[in-house]
């Protein structure tokens, strides 16, 4: 063999990939160590069954089977019919379904759980409205009678005529306006307040105005209360209530006028002294002074500021130095008397 190429020298041989290790060999057959090639076995093909109507290798025809032959029972007797194949199918999907529904179900429990409370709760509350509604503006709670309490000037029938047109009315359309323009022709009320008390009557109960004296109106005495309000109107002047004499400003009611600080004086007074003031005079809110009953002692008060003290040392006063002409308690912590 001639030598080989010094430029592939070195390089190892290639294997055919196809070959097989030596396989020793007995005597007389292929040299020892001879490589040979294993030729892979195929397995035979399944002969395919011929379709109906195709010819075979042979040449010769195949026909489908038909009812009755052998083979259509061979073929077709395993096979379901198409009703049953319909039935599972929507038995299938029922199933389906069913487990679908389960697991939407599991999914939702606390969200239509709470959408039923919701619901319950927004169900109950109309119903209640409704209810609420229906008995409040029925009939059977129209207002039939009217109580008047608190009076003892006010005529009660005089009253209860000017609201007899609120009668018929269900309790809560009852006009709060309209009662308050039918009250406003008494001016002796200072206040009122009207119940509802069902099923068909309301009640009013009136704040009278107080009278605290007297003041001198064109030859008449006008009985008045705190706000200078007339309550009544009489020719002699009532023996039980204090005159009051406020001169040119001091005649105004405001809460800086000579009248609203004898007012005020004398709403503070305790009964017992009250019930011995004859003449209260104010030029100013705090130029308030008057004189007592009996032996016509005058009281020199000040302003209204700490009346409860004054009152306090009056009554002292009164009592430890009763012949006094003069008794200043306008500075309470430094009375005298004269």
């Amino acid at each position: 063999m001639p030598p080989a190429d010094r430029s592939e020298r070195g390089r190892p041989e290639p294997v055919d990939e196809h070959l097989t290790e030596p396989i020793p060999l007995e005597r007389g057959s292929m040299p020892v160590g001879m490589p040979t090639a294993t030729p892979t076995a195929k397995a035979p093909k399944p002969d395919k069954p011929a379709r109906p109507g195709r010819t075979t290798r042979a040449g010769s025809s195949s026909t489908a089977p038909t009812a009755g032959d052998a083979r259509f029972e061979e073929v077709y007797a395993g096979l379901p019919t198409n009703r049953e194949i319909s039935r599972s199918l929507r038995e299938a999907r029922k199933e389906r379904s069913k487990v679908e529904r389960g697991e939407v179900r599991r999914f939702t429990k606390r969200s239509r759980r709470r959408r039923m409370v919701w619901l319950t709760s927004a169900g109950v509350l109309v119903v209640l409205v409704l209810g609420v509604v229906l008995t409040a503006f029925s009939p059977l709670l129209a207002l039939r009678t009217i109580e008047v309490t608190g009076t003892s000037r006010i005529d009660v029938a005089a009253v209860k005529k000017a609201l007899d047109d609120q009668l018929g009315r269900p309790l809560p359309l009852v006009d709060p306006a309209a009662i308050r323009s039918d009250l406003s022709a008494f001016p002796l009320i200072r206040s009122y307040s009207v119940e509802s008390h069902p099923p068909n009557t309301i009640v009013v109960r009136i704040v009278e105005r107080q009278p605290i004296g007297v003041i001198a109106v064109g030859g008449k005495f006008a009985l008045v209360d705190a706000a200078k309000v007339t309550i009544a109107t009489t020719a002699a002047r009532p023996g039980e209530y204090p005159l009051i004499q406020a001169s040119g400003a001091a005649q105004e009611s405001d809460a800086k006028s000579g009248f609203a600080a004898a007012a005020s004086v004398l709403d503070a007074l305790p009964a017992s002294l009250l019930a011995q003031v004859d003449t209260i005079t104010a030029a100013t809110k705090d130029d308030v002074a008057f004189t007592l009953r009996g032996n016509g002692a005058k009281v020199v008060w000040g302003s209204a500021d700490d009346s409860d003290l004054k009152a306090a040392d009056l009554a002292a006063l009164l009592t430890s130095a009763a012949g006094a002409r003069l008794y200043d308690v306008s500075s309470p912590h430094s009375v005298t008397t004269g």
